[in-house]
């Protein structure tokens, strides 16, 4: 949307008719402001990807984490560090995170 600068209504638009180019009109005052026909990208915006950062580390699993019985998902040891955290609401249950003790593998289970 494009607002006159003199009076601040809302410009109404105009296709191109018989040699005339776009344009936008103020329907209230003679503001007239044409349209090229080419877009020019004036620059090009990278995005950057934020780094993640984990609820635990591994450091954090050996120092506050207890053993448990759990298979691994990658290895398939059957020995595994835990430590849950209430990450959701209170009525939902907490997030288990583990941690392997034979490859160092992290996951969790909600």
């Amino acid at each position: 949307m494009e607002f006159c600068p003199t009076c601040g209504n809302l410009l109404q638009y105009e296709l191109p008719h018989m040699g005339r180019p776009a344009r936008f009109f103020c329907p209230s005052c003679p503001y007239v402001c044409h349209l090229e026909s080419k877009v020019k990208i004036k620059r090009r915006q990278r995005l950057v990807k934020k780094e993640i950062e984990p609820v635990f580390n591994k450091d954090d699993m050996k120092i506050g984490g207890s053993e448990t019985d759990a298979t691994c998902p990658s290895c398939g040891h059957g020995r595994a560090l835990f430590s849950q955290v209430q990450i959701r609401s209170a009525d939902e249950p907490a997030t288990t995170f583990y941690q392997c003790m034979k490859c160092e593998r992290m996951w969790r289970e909600d």
